[in-house]
């Protein structure tokens, strides 16, 4: 067996017991990385040199006799709109091509602390906006399990690397389900952890209020690992909380656990074979002693409107600050200021981009902002309520991660109305500001796999990974890493 095919929790333990090392591991995986790149282009920026150092650093702290972190020489990516000091972040944009972050975020300075390893920068859709990892200005990555088919996004880089072992772990940024969803498609664990629970201190800001750094892993374990290394409260982030860490001890257990399945995420439009994955998987839930109960969330099929109308407000606000003078692309030639401002937007900013900050500048502007922005968060309020209503008589909501499996690429880019319905099962979560997690509960007539979400109230991601694990367990394990074939899976 090569390395890269072990969980992210078993070259820990053969790393701490010293049957491996770091820099043997590290080896290992970017011979992977260039086994498979060309087909799955899962990286914008890689840093075989940094990583190499981190993990000669590692193994001579442990040849030392340090007691050292589990994830010290454990590779982990980083989604490319993540500040990295010293090394490239673009957001998959060309108005960032060439920034190089003067610091790292906070997740990143925790994962150095650890001792991890960092082996490059992942690719994602263009400032996190996409649902399927179509709208980078550098590459499009591909699904491992079939390249002629989408990742997911915006997270898809971050997701591609996992599923098909380049790397264990990744940190990915989840606005409206942009980790859920790539860990759907590609059949891996992603955690979108309740809103404060990691710093966004680092992160480029897409929608700040919706905004968190989620992790990506084979198994619930890992990605409970990678979780427990980055979270916790930040003096950099106003916006993080101190709580009850889940830890890393989780045991997998249901029992004595109210299960909630809402109605109005197996309504009409939900692939015939993502629901019979998920109805098996909620009764395999119920046999492990959960009781399951139905429920409803009314607002639910307002939640897209709402979620656009958000995202893209805060978006043409945050947005704003790239306009060609202080960083980022200038555009070449220019009248005067105001024509360089225009140029430099038009030219530096994708397609998708561009629609999201028009959008939300609308929806802010004098005679428009009551009647969209202001019923959005109206509507915001309804739904935190209608959750936390639910939660009075359950403990988990169970639902799908999307209503369909993986999408041929180039098969919605062109039409953003139906790309924006891909975020149906998981935009309310992020607006409610909870935790939910996808894993993988089958796979449809393609082989493509289905992904279950295990929806909490805020900060009870401990008892997510508990039944995550419980059905991961009865699943028989992560799914094996996919053999891939040339350039477009022949």
């Amino acid at each position: 067996m090569r390395l890269y095919e072990m969980t992210a929790c078993e070259m820990a333990e053969k790393l701490a017991s010293k049957e491996i090392g770091a820099v043997e591991l590290c080896e290992d995986i970017f011979a992977r990385i260039d086994e498979t790149e060309e087909a799955v282009a899962s990286f914008i920026t890689l840093d075989r040199e940094g990583a190499m150092a981190a993990a000669h650093a590692a193994d001579a702290r442990r040849m030392a006799g340090e007691t050292l972190h589990p994830l010290a020489g454990v590779p982990v990516g980083i989604k490319d709109n993540i500040c990295t000091d010293g090394l490239r972040t673009t957001c998959a944009s060309r108005m960032l091509e060439n920034f190089v972050p003067p610091y790292d975020a906070t997740a990143v300075s925790r994962l150095k602390k650890a001792g991890a390893v960092i082996p490059g920068k992942l690719n994602m859709d263009e400032f996190a906006m996409g649902s399927s990892c179509e709208t980078s200005y550098f590459k499009k990555s591909r699904n491992p399990h079939d390249l002629s088919r989408v990742p997911g996004g915006s997270s898809g880089g971050s997701a591609t690397a996992v599923a098909s072992g380049q790397l264990p772990l990744s940190l990915g940024s989840d606005t409206g389900g942009s980790v859920r969803l790539p860990a759907s498609y590609c059949g891996i664990v992603g955690l979108k952890p309740t809103y404060g629970a990691v710093s966004r201190y680092g992160l480029v800001a897409f929608a700040s209020s919706l905004d968190q750094i989620g992790q990506f892993g084979r198994t619930v374990d890992d990605v409970a690992l990678l979780f427990d290394a980055v979270c916790g409260p930040d003096r950099l982030d106003a916006t993080s909380r101190s709580f009850d860490k889940p830890g890393r001890d989780i045991e997998g257990s249901v029992k004595g656990m109210t299960i909630g399945v809402p109605a109005e995420y197996f309504a009409a439009g939900i692939q015939p074979e993502v629901e019979a994955a998920l109805r098996q998987a909620i009764a395999g839930l119920e046999a492990e002693g959960a009781s399951v109960r139905p429920i409803s969330l009314p607002s639910t099929e307002y939640g897209i409107a709402a979620y656009y109308v958000i995202s893209s407000a805060e978006a043409s606000s945050n947005l704003a600050r790239f306009d060609g003078v202080r960083y980022g692309y200038r555009a070449k030639e220019y009248a005067n200021l105001v024509d360089m401002y225009e140029r430099s937007r038009s030219e530096g900013f994708g397609a998708e981009v561009k629609r999201r900050i028009m959008l939300g500048t609308f929806v802010l502007s004098s005679g428009y902002y009551d009647a969209y922005y202001g019923r959005a968060k109206l509507m915001q309020q309804r739904m935190t309520a209608e959750f936390k209503e639910a939660f009075e008589s359950c403990d988990l909501i169970v639902t799908p991660t999307s209503p369909t499996t993986a999408f041929k690429l180039g098969e919605k880019i062109d039409d953003p109305v139906t790309m924006y319905l891909n975020d149906v099962c998981t935009v309310c979560v992020n607006i409610a500001g909870l935790p939910a997690l996808s894993i993988p509960c089958g796979r449809d007539q393609n082989g493509m796999p289905v992904g279950m979400q295990l929806i909490g109230p805020k900060f009870s991601e401990k008892r997510l990974f508990e039944a995550a694990k419980c059905h991961e367990r009865r699943m028989g394990g992560a799914l094996p890493i996919p053999a891939i074939c040339g350039k477009e899976g022949k």
